[in-house]
């Protein structure tokens, strides 16, 4: 035997040795865990957020509050469940306008700041939006306060087909804008059918919209214009005095998707907090 041979069998018994007394080869990787949010959610109407998971957190760091698949989170606004009119179908979180119970749907986790996008696409002459900063208010009685008192909204429109497309103020209730408020300019949204990129930032009272890639909304909350833009609007002291309450004061919130009795289609749901 020559040498080669002797330190070539010398060298393979050392690896055998170490491999028998670890066992595994150094050259083994260990396998990475993907990153993981832990948010606390609440699974009664008006509860504490004593429940918890863990979301996915994606490349650009969001966390992913649907996943295509997982609705861990989300519930009917006043409600236990998700309504049956709520489906994920072709990984899509789906309305279905029809027979069957509705209602809105939130992920039941309050955000402060935070950077929220999603992607959606509407029916021919539909209407829903996107509220934020929501919350479940009961009035004296116990009786539930509507959510649209309490939340902003990212109108979700077919601008061409739906009428309040050309109600309200300078088209402030056409898609992005800031529901009767302030109109998304430029009106940049694809029509009924099409997927369209939404997103909100809200920074310690500042809030963006962007559709489409594009920032078509700017404004501050709890200031003295925001109170005047209320009284100038159908949520004025006078027209809906608990609405212009709950709007004028500092809060933090839930996400919600409206059911304004037409289908509506969202993906790609995620937050970063702020």
């Amino acid at each position: 035997m020559n040498i080669r041979t002797i330190s070539t069998a010398f060298a393979a018994m050392l690896a055998v040795t170490f491999i028998s007394c670890t066992g595994k080869s150094t050259a083994t990787e260990e396998k990475t865990e993907a990153p993981t949010d832990s948010l606390t959610y609440s699974v009664v109407p008006g509860g504490e957020q004593t429940a918890v998971a863990a979301f996915p957190i994606d490349e650009e760091g969001y966390t992913v509050i649907f996943d295509g698949a997982n609705t861990t989170g989300w519930r009917g606004f006043g409600k236990d469940h998700i309504p049956g009119k709520w489906t994920v179908q072709d990984s899509c979180l789906h309305f279905a306008a029809g027979e069957g119970e509705g209602g809105d749907i939130i992920f039941a986790h309050d955000f402060d700041n935070f950077d929220m996008c999603f992607d959606w696409k509407i029916s021919e002459g539909g209407n829903s939006g996107f509220f934020y900063l929501g919350q479940e208010s009961f009035d004296p009685e116990g009786n539930l306060q509507p959510l649209y008192w309490s939340a902003p909204e990212y109108q979700i429109l077919d601008n061409e087909n739906h009428p309040d497309a050309k109600l309200g103020v300078d088209g402030n209730r056409q898609s992005a804008s800031l529901y009767d408020l302030i109109p998304a300019k430029p009106q940049n949204s694809k029509g009924w059918g099409e997927w369209n990129t939404a997103r909100v930032t809200v920074k310690d009272g500042k809030v963006t919209h962007y559709q489409n890639g594009e920032k078509v909304v700017e404004y501050e909350l709890w200031t003295p214009e925001w109170t005047e833009m209320l009284q100038n609007s159908k949520f004025s002291e006078k027209s809906l005095p608990v609405a212009f309450e709950l709007l004028n004061n500092k809060h933090a919130g839930f996400v919600s998707f409206q059911d304004h009795g037409n289908d509506v289609w969202l993906k790609n749901i995620r937050v970063k907090k702020l």
